[in-house]
């Protein structure tokens, strides 16, 4: 049986659905502490001390420290670039320009980009049904990114950034599946968290002159650190072990949910009706692609 025809036939449990749901509410949560940090941080500033805050919470367990061979090194080198360093580095940039709710919504499409690169991995082309799936799910990615883009070339750059960090995540959850199931989560990711903090702590280093400082963007670090890059992260990676990249990322389900309710309700940013529409029917275009089978 092959690794796909397996985790398209495991049932998953309770503990399965919560490693679903939690990540998901977390990382929902995620662009509200990333609209918060920008009150005070640069851009640059805000992926290091996520990254910082998460890697301390993760490392101070004894699990994470398990042994792992050399030869698996360079994956998980690939996975803290394309899942970490350059995803979590785009979403501040990008919400410089578009507000955190729509930045929200458009993560709901993460399952799509990760059915497309798992069908381009596995050098298989999807079934009708999936690809029905695909086609509904990037046409209502369209409609939640028109009055956004329409707005000015700046929001429509900001669009883009979004759609380049969801590619990325795309490629990284299809590695993260035999990492995790050759070494558990905590080691992988772990790994892949010291490599992204190399990579843009420099970055970071150099925005603190240009940086101010509130309490309440430095407590958002922290619960955007230790929760969306230490907890979920590492539930995420055990889930996609068990169940596959593409049944995994239907966590993204959730976040445009949670983006929606704070970004509008304790931010009060405004969200065009078209949008919400196109959230609802890439929500649909993401469900009809992890149902169907290839």
């Amino acid at each position: 049986m092959s690794t796909s025809t397996a985790h398209s036939d495991y049932r998953m449990g309770r503990s399965d659905w919560l490693l679903l749901l939690i990540p998901g509410l977390i990382w929902g949560s995620s662009f509200f502490f990333i609209a918060e940090g920008l009150d005070a941080f640069q851009p640059a500033l805000i992926t290091p001390l996520r990254v910082l805050f998460g890697f301390l919470a993760l490392v101070a367990l004894p699990q994470s420290r398990k042994h792992i061979p050399m030869k698996d090194l360079p994956s998980i080198a690939l996975l803290g670039v394309f899942w970490i360093a350059v995803p979590l580095s785009l979403f501040p940039f990008a919400e410089q320009h578009v507000s955190s709710s729509v930045t929200g919504m458009l993560n709901g499409a993460t399952p799509l980009f990760v059915a497309t690169v798992a069908s381009l991995m596995h050098k298989s082309f999807p079934h009708r049904n999936q690809v029905l799936g695909l086609l509904v799910g990037f046409g209502g990615v369209l409609l939640i990114a028109i009055p956004t883009a329409n707005k000015t070339s700046s929001s429509a750059f900001g669009v883009v950034l979004i759609m380049c960090a969801l590619c990325c995540y795309g490629i990284a959850l299809n590695l993260a599946v035999p990492l995790q199931q050759k070494h558990g989560a905590l080691p992988v990711i772990v790994r892949a968290q010291a490599v992204a903090l190399i990579l843009t702590a420099p970055f970071g280093i150099a925005a603190i002159p240009s940086s101010s400082f509130a309490w309440h963007s430095l407590f958002a670090m922290v619960g955007l650190g230790v929760g969306g890059t230490g907890i979920a992260y590492a539930l995420t990676t055990t889930l996609a072990g068990r169940v596959g990249s593409t049944r995994t990322s239907v966590t993204t389900y959730i976040m445009p949910v949670v983006a929606l309710f704070l970004g509008a309700v304790i931010r009060s940013e405004a969200v065009a009706a078209l949008s919400l529409v196109g959230c609802g029917v890439a929500l649909a275009g993401a469900f009809l692609t992890n149902r169907s089978r290839k």
